[in-house]
């Protein structure tokens, strides 16, 4: 047992089906994506999440917490709205599942609302953020103590994405989420993106990269707009965009210019991050040729930028965990991923007494408690 209130730096809701219908501007409300009742080719009804006809998610991806502990070849990913437990969309009954994992408070994030990030209509996409950003500011409001948002921002028009991340901190939203990897032609090595880093920074809000977040038409990804389309390999795989976008604003001086911006990745795991590290480090000291005359003006190498500036979320990392002292017990802030299949939920603190064996228990308590706190702006408990 521990002696700390525990925080899941990652939780979700689950969107409504009135989410955007009651929040998205008048004018996009007609071409939102709304929810559908299927069926299969062997007659079991489910909903989905459409937008032009496709199918581009469906409700049972985000309800299934526990299910493999119990049954993992039930996963199946279908389900109606219907079985969707309240939690995921009532602030007074997720504090109550948390509280059944033994966690006191979450950041909330979306779980729908990240695939929007695959449309190609971009001036939707960023109608859809805000809509989910007002929704969530009103679903963490009743418990600003315990509940902290997570917004969503568009990152194609730079102006309006640092506008977006303005009003998100105004209604209490303690970080932002970016594409995990942006339009093809716009890498964040990119001049462009200098507003943002900056905004980001003078307003201490941190900036998020979830797995599967690529933007549109990003070359080799299966994360797209069709939920058909991924693969096991490219699920498997999937830590290549954030290491690549990481990798890029580094190499890009950008925490040069901005020492104070924060900057994570979000349910890639970790144990891939001390290989990372050491090839950034030989690629600066051996190949200086390929930095384009970066040299950092802080005498740091790229691992101390990831020390200094960076963050990893993870759930259930236990190779990540005996690494610790490669990545940073600094660095590292644990979630539940409550209500998604792959959720720890309810045996959260089975999992942590699990891998957390070797690790100490002050490594154990800043990951779990300490660094949301300082990160997110959790009160002291």
């Amino acid at each position: 047992m521990v002696d700390y209130n525990v925080i899941s730096a990652d939780s979700h809701i689950v969107e409504p089906p009135d989410m955007y219908t009651n929040y998205i501007e008048p004018k996009y409300r007609d071409r939102a994506p709304r929810i559908e009742r299927r069926r299969t080719r062997r007659g079991q009804e489910y909903d989905a999440w459409c937008y032009e006809g496709n199918r581009v998610g469906t409700v049972g991806s985000f309800i299934q917490a526990g299910r493999r502990f119990e049954d993992p070849n039930g996963i199946d990913f279908l389900g109606l709205w219907e079985d969707v437990r309240k939690a995921a969309y009532e602030p007074d009954e997720m504090l109550k599942e948390l509280e059944r994992d033994g966690v006191w408070g979450a950041c909330m994030q979306p779980s729908q609302g990240l695939f929007w990030y695959h449309m190609e209509d971009g001036e939707l996409l960023s109608a859809l953020c805000k809509a989910y950003n007002d929704w969530m500011a009103d679903f963490c409001k009743p418990y600003p103590d315990r509940l902290k948002g997570i917004g969503m921002l568009n990152t194609d028009n730079i102006n309006e994405a640092c506008i977006e991340l303005e009003r998100c901190a105004q209604k209490g939203l303690v970080g932002a989420f970016i594409p995990v990897y942006p339009l093809p032609d716009r890498p964040y090595r990119d001049e462009i993106y200098e507003k943002l880093w900056w905004v980001a920074q003078d307003l201490d809000m941190p900036l998020l990269l979830h797995i599967g977040t690529a933007r549109y038409g990003v070359p080799g990804c299966e994360f797209t707009v069709d939920t058909d389309d991924l693969t096991a390999a490219g699920l498997a795989n999937a830590d290549y965009w954030v290491r690549y976008s990481l990798t890029a604003m580094i190499f890009a001086g950008v925490f040069d210019r901005y020492p104070k911006l924060k900057v994570g990745t979000v349910e890639h795991e970790m144990a891939w991050i001390p290989h990372w590290l050491k090839q950034m480090d030989l690629t600066y000291q051996e190949r200086p040729t390929l930095t384009n005359g970066w040299r950092s003006r802080r005498g740091m190498l790229p691992s101390d930028v990831w020390h200094e500036n960076m963050f990893a979320e993870f759930m259930e990392d236990s190779v990540g965990v005996e690494m610790i002292s490669h990545i940073g017990v600094d660095n590292l802030l644990w979630g539940n991923d409550f209500p998604h299949a792959e959720s720890t939920w309810p045996q959260s603190p089975q999992f942590l007494d699990r891998i957390f064996t070797d690790a100490g228990t002050d490594a154990r308590r800043k990951i779990t408690r300490d660094n949301a706190i300082k990160l997110f702006k959790f009160d002291e408990n």
